[in-house]
């Protein structure tokens, strides 16, 4: 048990020392990760799209 406590003091130690990003990098990190998402998923769907329709040709000949 005193293994377990120990380990959580640790932990606590741990995060103590970790430099948490401020409110407005937060803000700003999560709108980069939401633009890329955006962005590969307009490409990712512009692709399945295109071969889609080539596709549709080719199975129609």
């Amino acid at each position: 048990m005193r293994a377990v406590i120990n380990f959580f003091g640790e932990i606590k130690l741990e995060l103590d020392r970790v430099t948490w990003p401020t409110r407005n990098e937060t803000i700003k990190l999560t709108l980069i990760v939401f633009a890329v998402s955006v962005i590969i998923g307009v490409y990712v769907g512009g692709l399945d799209y295109t071969f889609t329709r080539i596709l549709g040709l080719i199975v129609a000949k």
